[in-house]
């Protein structure tokens, strides 16, 4: 018999390329509120049909007008491919068409190392970006992976 609360951990030897990513979307006006039943019809989507890769999910709020959610993907390339295939493609296309006053930012966790993040239309720094110093997407850093290529050669 075991006194006070249960506790279980987990085997993650299974998952040597786990990825973990949080993302989230703040509403910045009145205006982004059209915005969400676009995520919401989504993350639904993925929920009835989870992309190839994708191990487990949670959809949480940080705030009233902060929506969070988190992603457990087999490994980045998993997370890559369905990043640049449809429907995501097209809901990253019309978010960086017209952001509907809200701002979006992702981090990206590797257990076998190499961490990575992007903030769109979130002037004000949260995550890793209210330490790190900024720098911008362009060039080496275009991409997820490609920061997370960089971030892994720097260690």
């Amino acid at each position: 018999m075991q006194d006070g609360p249960f506790r279980e951990t987990v085997d993650l030897s299974g998952y040597p390329d786990l990825v973990m990513i949080l993302l989230g979307l703040r509403l910045k006006s009145f205006r982004a509120l059209a915005a969400l039943p676009r995520i919401g019809r989504g993350l639904a989507v993925i929920r009835r049909v989870p992309p190839d890769g994708l191990l487990g999910q949670d959809q949480f709020l940080w705030g009233w007008n902060h929506v969070g959610i988190r992603h457990y993907w087999r490994d980045a390339e998993a997370l890559e491919r369905f990043t640049k295939a449809e429907p995501h493609g097209g809901w990253w296309r019309d978010f960086m068409r017209d952001t509907q006053g809200s701002g979006f930012w992702h981090e990206l966790y590797r257990a076998r190392g190499g961490v990575e993040a992007i903030y769109v239309a979130m002037p004000e720094r949260i995550g890793l970006a209210s330490f790190a110093p900024p720098r911008k997407p362009i060039g080496p850093f275009m991409s997820s992976a490609d920061r997370l290529r960089a971030d892994t050669a720097s260690r």
